[in-house]
């Protein structure tokens, strides 16, 4: 072989084992577990949320969660990964323990393929509620630990509407949630949960040496607590100066989940680190601060009546005016069938012909309505009942009978959508119940938002886009499963004395526990 030739063959040659080793984590690195099930669930809603509703991931579809462990990211390089189960639900009712157990068990089981691990990333809502039994988080984590060892180092992220009991405290070694709400930062707090596994493994370190947890006697809605508007802005700017403390690894407030009636449902303080005076401290300082800005949240927009809402929206010159169906919102666990608000909407005489203000309806299910719809075809005209087949306990299935002008098929929440023309109103039925969020959640079924007069959403306070679309907003005090008024609620297993609902006699007890590593099962 002449010299030149060899040269290529073995630059070639180097060249191909070098680009192996970059995109191949080596054996020697630490080797982490992906798992998690998230969902909250209102045990206040007649609904019932199945398995099919989690729509799991498993093995490397579980990577297309996290963009921030693509296959070439740097801390995918940084790590050997086995992916298990990662399942996500929109919000809904209570779980069923089939459905709880199921996801479970195979979680358990695709982690005993791959044992040993070095760390977990453990992904969770922290506000799921599952029949006959409390805590199915600190449930799940606890039998993971059964699985994986004590010397496993886990990392839970997780959602500030979730709870974190004590089990789930002493199970976990590394916890964060999420410093936003709305979520905008759902990513980065995952990552957050996952630099802080990786950089503890890498430079030896292992588990914090403390970590101190503070239940707070606080239940509060999330759309009392927006960090958009003071006080929960200024309340978790406080966070991240506290987690970048010397000796601190990460601090978080969780506001904790209004709409279940169990006694982890509060709102909770904990902070992870090395230096036992600067995590009690710390965490001592949040939880204090929590607690003295109590009396100050108010929701972060105007309330009021739906009449009253409908009113403003119909008088107002700006488009759009949108109305938040607070009651029935299926994000933060309503069965999103309540017909209630759209049934008063279509007896208003404003809405009854095509002169009247434009509005836009989401949305409602009714899978009889769309069979009907879809043998009818865009521009058929439909008279079928949608709605009130999981809630009815304030309004009937109530009768839609309009024109169809547009059918749409595939989403991955609703299945199939519809728009039905009745009067000047554009409802949006489903098959199944879908949140509408975005603007393209409108402009593909031919709708358009911003050049409607009222637009009527079944959601709490407004995500980003719809935020940032608003000429003006009401909140609407409906009924539904996720009330916001919990005085009405009927809690029977929550802690109290409870802030807002208890008057209290005294200070409540803000100093720090020190939850012990998760040295014995």
């Amino acid at each position: 072989m002449k010299k030149p030739l060899l040269f290529l063959v073995v630059s070639l040659l180097f060249i191909a084992i070098i680009s192996c080793s970059s995109t191949e984590p080596s054996e020697d690195l630490p080797r982490i577990a992906i798992a998690g099930v998230a969902i909250e669930s209102s045990t206040f809603s007649p609904a019932v949320t199945h398995e099919e509703a989690f729509k799991a991931r498993r093995g490397d579809e579980v990577f297309s969660y996290y963009p921030f462990v693509d296959e070439g990211s740097e801390k995918r390089q940084r790590a050997q990964w086995f992916p298990t189960l990662r399942g996500h639900s929109i919000p809904g009712g209570i779980v069923t323990r089939e459905a709880y157990e199921s996801l479970v068990t195979e979680t358990l089981e695709r982690l005993e393929e791959n044992l040993p691990y070095d760390g977990l990333f453990f992904d969770i809502h922290g506000a799921m509620s599952v029949q006959g039994l409390d805590d199915p988080e600190g449930d799940f984590i606890k039998r993971v630990r059964e699985v994986v060892g004590t010397e496993t180092l886990i990392s839970t992220s997780m959602d500030l509407h979730g709870n974190v009991s004590q089990r789930l405290a002493e199970h976990t070694d590394l916890i964060t949630c999420y410093r936003m709400a709305p979520h905008e930062d759902a990513l980065e707090s995952k990552e957050r949960a996952v630099e802080n596994l990786l950089t503890r493994l890498e430079n030896g370190e292992g588990k914090p040496e403390y970590k101190a947890w503070i239940p707070v006697p606080i239940l509060l809605p999330g759309e009392k607590t927006s960090t958009r508007v003071d006080p929960a802005k200024t309340l978790y700017e406080k966070v991240e100066p506290a987690a970048n403390e010397e000796g601190v690894i990460d601090a978080a407030i969780w506001v904790g989940y209004a709409w279940a009636d169990e006694p982890r449902n509060h709102a909770v303080v904990m902070v992870t680190g090395d230096d036992q005076q600067k995590v009690t401290e710390t965490a001592e300082m949040l939880a204090q601060s929590f607690w003295d800005v109590r009396n100050e949240f108010e929701f972060i927009a105007p309330t009021a009546t739906l009449e009253e809402s409908l009113e403003m929206a119909i008088n107002s010159d700006v488009q759009p005016f949108i109305i938040s169906d607070m009651g029935d919102n299926p994000t933060a666990g309503g069965a999103g069938d309540v017909t209630w608000t759209i049934r008063q909407i279509l007896d208003r005489q404003e809405f009854q012909s095509e002169d009247g203000p434009s509005l836009i309806y989401a949305s409602i299910p009714g899978p009889e309505f769309i069979e009907v719809a879809v043998e009818a075809g865009v521009g058929g005209t439909v008279s079928e009942y949608a709605g009130a087949e999981v809630d009815d306990r304030y309004s009937p299935p109530i009768l839609l009978e309009g024109e169809i002008t547009a059918i749409e098929h595939g989403d991955e929440d609703a299945e199939t959508e519809v728009v039905v023309k009745i009067g000047s109103a554009n409802v949006i039925v489903t098959k199944k119940r879908k949140p509408y969020h975005h603007e393209s959640d409108f402009t593909n079924l031919g709708l358009n938002p911003r050049e409607t007069d009222i637009v009527v959403v079944k959601i709490g306070y407004l995500v980003p886009e719809l935020y940032d679309m608003r000429a003006d907003w009401i909140m609407a005090l409906t009924p539904g499963g996720v009330d916001q008024d919990l005085h009405r609620l009927e809690y029977e297993r929550i802690n109290r004395p409870m802030f807002p609902l208890d008057e209290f006699e005294e200070e409540p007890d803000l100093s720090a526990r020190l939850i012990p590593a998760s040295d014995e099962l």
